[in-house]
């Protein structure tokens, strides 16, 4: 089985990194972790990786004159690595266009949300403040507009009285940590593809 390589962009302490990781360790998996990039040196991550033999690398944007020089210099990383598939797990940058174009298509992103629904930061605070009954995730291409691209795999949570962001983050991690693996085994395996529209329940 020929399988797909991916590279996995992250700025914290990479929780869905390690799912991702631990599900590539099956035989019969499609994919394989090939890297681990970080925009921030300290991210806890990268230990992480390094030590289930991952190769990582970490990139400051404030090195770099623009964004563009930044993305540049990631995108050969990248493709030093040989990276066929980008993964993004609480990757802390919205990227430019051009990147983004680069990797249309093989570039998919968790966001803590029921997409469309809370689009960008403070998910969980905004469902609490709105009195919603059910939160979730949503695994998704990713495209130049913020978390547009389309759903590939969403799980929903239900909001249970007297969560806070922290105790409803908890339980929605659980179905990212699910969700994602899922996804990424789908798309390395050709199951689906940009444009083309999979069935969203997880």
């Amino acid at each position: 089985m020929s399988r797909k390589r991916v590279a996995i962009l992250i700025s914290g302490r990479g929780s869905n990194m390690s799912t991702l990781i631990e599900a590539a360790k099956a035989p019969d998996y499609p994919a394989e972790i090939v890297g681990v990039l970080s925009n921030r040196a300290a991210a806890p991550g990268l230990a992480v990786a390094a030590s289930h033999g991952i190769a990582t690398a970490s990139l400051a944007q404030s090195k770099f004159p623009s964004r563009d020089m930044f993305e540049d210099v990631m995108t050969q990383l990248l493709e030093s690595w040989d990276t066929e598939i980008v993964c993004l797990a609480g990757f802390m940058r919205i990227l430019g266009e051009d990147f983004v174009h680069r990797w249309e298509g093989r570039m998919i992103n968790i966001h803590p949300s029921l997409l469309p629904a809370y689009r960008g930061l403070h998910t969980h605070e905004r469902a609490l403040a709105d009195g919603v009954k059910v939160h979730g995730c949503t695994v998704h291409f990713v495209t130049p507009g913020l978390d547009e691209g389309a759903p590939i795999l969403q799980a929903e949570v239900p909001v249970l009285p007297g969560d806070t962001p922290e105790t409803l983050s908890a339980r929605v991690l659980v179905e990212e940590h699910r969700i994602y693996p899922e996804a990424l085994r789908m798309l390395a395996a050709g199951e689906i593809e940009m444009g083309k529209a999979p069935h969203l329940n997880g």
